[in-house]
């Protein structure tokens, strides 16, 4: 049998122990008594077996007590995930244990710095969303209170401009309620077939208006003849269509085009494309753009309305139906975001 690495130490130590320890007898034997080799060979025997046992047991002891008070003192790793045998005289099994343990140490402090950023970085971007109409609210107030609230046509205009201060926070408050019912997996989709071209002429007609300030065009990539049926959540997919194009008119340059198309994929999947040729999105911002009040302008200025989670709740929709959203983009050309749906049966 092969012998065991986490015995060498002691093993190897025990035998110069041992080997030292049954020349001395000889010469102590040569000088003063006649020279028994088979009472060498037990002393050796004797001397080996009890050398090992004791530093085996005294090594092993001292390292794993003193490896683990560093544990407890350091206060990185719980008692009860720290096991006795994983800790022997093998020094290379070890350094190799605690340099794991470094490793994996290091990788859960870079991670919780990077929670912790995102942490400040979403605080501040979330009460920046919310101050801003409660500020207008107030302001508002606060003037009709100071006797601006005689006058019919003022009150009735600072009350209009109140309440649209109010339905900003609850539009806010709403999309928040529905992220955490898609992270909490709280939100129940209702999955059925329907025509996903008839979808978007849908939204097509229902942003038509809004298309039409800056004279942008909504338009398919080309002319469909077949129904294409899809199986989702139907009012979920809407909203994600509505968004994604809302989007791509906010950020769309005057006279421009915002095209959708639908094509086929393997294993029974249709790939949805919303297409622009607006402003673009830098690479360093592509990977955070679906983060919640992630905002690719860091002027703060609020000249394009939304809560600043549209392309968030996207991405939730999108992943509660196990399917998956893609984004490409080039400043100064445009961006096109993308998802598959399970085509219906």
């Amino acid at each position: 049998m092969k012998f065991s690495k986490k015995y060498n130490f002691a093993a190897s130590t025990s035998l110069l122990i041992a080997v030292f320890s049954t020349l001395a007898m000889a010469i102590f034997l040569y000088a003063v008594l006649e020279i028994v080799f088979l009472w060498l060979l037990l002393f050796f025997l004797f001397s080996f077996i009890l050398s090992f046992f004791i530093l085996q047991y005294r090594v092993e002891k001292f390292i794993y007590t003193r490896i683990k008070k560093i544990y407890e003192d350091v206060r990185l790793l719980d008692e009860n995930n720290f096991t006795k045998p994983s800790i022997t005289t093998d020094m290379e099994v070890l350094t190799r244990e605690v340099e794991r343990f470094a490793q994996d140490k290091k990788l859960e402090i870079e991670t919780l710095n990077i929670r912790e950023n995102y942490r400040k970085e979403f605080m501040g971007n979330i009460s920046h969303e919310l101050k801003t109409p409660l500020f207008t609210v107030q302001g508002y107030i606060l003037t009709l209170l100071d006797g601006a609230m005689k006058d019919k046509k003022v009150r009735k205009k600072y009350l209009q401009r109140a309440n649209k201060g109010v339905e900003r926070l609850i539009y806010i408050i709403k999309d928040l309620d529905m992220i955490t019912k898609l992270e909490v997996g709280g939100l129940i989709l209702n999955k059925e077939n329907f025509n996903i071209l008839t979808m978007v002429q849908n939204v097509f007609d229902l942003l038509e208006m809004k298309a039409a300030k800056k004279n942008i065009s909504l338009v398919f990539d080309k002319e469909y003849f077949d129904e294409i049926i899809v199986h989702a959540d139907k009012e979920r997919i809407e909203q994600v269509l509505t968004n994604l194009i809302v989007n791509s008119l906010k950020y769309g340059k005057q006279d421009g085009t915002t095209e959708v198309g639908v094509e086929s994929l393997s294993k029974n999947k249709f790939l949805i494309r919303v297409t622009d040729n607006g402003e673009g999105i830098s690479k360093e911002n592509l990977p955070r753009i679906f983060e919640r009040f992630y905002r690719v302008d860091k002027s703060g200025s609020r000249k394009e309305g939304g809560s600043g989670l549209g392309l968030s709740i996207v991405k939730h929709i999108v992943e509660a139906h196990n399917e998956k959203i893609y984004v490409e983009s080039q400043l100064a050309i445009g961006s096109e975001f993308s998802f598959t749906l399970e085509e219906g049966k």
